[in-house]
């Protein structure tokens, strides 16, 4: 993990981090929030950090962190569920979207983008470290839930619906929508209606769009 936003994540998260190398500016400025790290701490060079990392300018820090073990999916809650999402800035904004409305877990297909891909976890701003996404067999996720809404171009408007939880609400791939094995699973098709010219809305885009009428047109229990 890589940079200071994405590194200060990390030390509010129960990732299990091995080694922080950072600047000596970083390590100033955190002290207090390293303190409980110094065993692992490691001071380098900024020249450094760009040298072992991704990015094209690291002036804070870098850490190693263990990939945790897939835990289960928790059916009891909400999920955002994609089918063959490729593009890894498409996953990091939807992992910050689905954090800021509360979504705390998603489920990808497993032909999709790897979620600790760096572009990804740039892309996330930090909100990587407070939501889970898993990787599984969509068909048999889908199977076993009783509520699944999908974005589909022959849905009901998403502006006269309602919607109830918990559901797994499944987003189709980028330029090939939900595949079509997919869609005899769904109990609730939905439509983003446009108002202009273009011919989709991305992936991303839609996912902001959709959770943003599910959490305002939820329906009280």
């Amino acid at each position: 993990m890589e940079g200071a936003k994405n590194v200060l994540e990390l030390i509010q998260s129960g990732f299990e981090i091995t080694k922080i190398y950072a600047t000596n500016e970083f390590l100033t400025k955190n002290k207090i929030e390293l303190n409980s790290y110094s065993s692992i701490l490691i001071e380098a060079k900024e020249a450094e950090l760009n040298k072992v990392g991704t990015f094209t300018n690291n002036n804070a820090a870098l850490a190693l962190v263990k990939i945790p073990k897939d835990t289960k999916i928790d059916s009891s809650q909400s999920i955002l569920a994609f089918d063959r999402i490729k593009d890894p800035g498409n996953l990091g904004t939807v992992i910050r979207i689905a954090d800021w409305y509360g979504f705390e877990q998603i489920v990808c297909s497993p032909e999709s983008v790897d979620c600790y891909n760096p572009k990804v976890i740039s892309a996330t701003m930090g909100s990587f470290a407070r939501v889970q996404v898993h990787y599984a067999d969509l068909g048999e996720l889908l199977q076993k839930s009783d509520r699944v809404y999908g974005t589909t171009l022959q849905g009901d408007n998403i502006h006269e619906l309602t919607f109830e939880e918990p559901a797994v609400v499944v987003f189709g791939n980028e330029s090939e929508g939900l595949a079509d094995d997919l869609k005899q699973y769904l109990t609730q098709e939905v439509y983003i209606p446009g108002y202009g010219g273009a011919e989709s809305l991305n992936v991303a885009v839609s996912t902001a769009v959709f959770c943003d009428n599910f959490r305002r047109l939820l329906k009280l229990q």
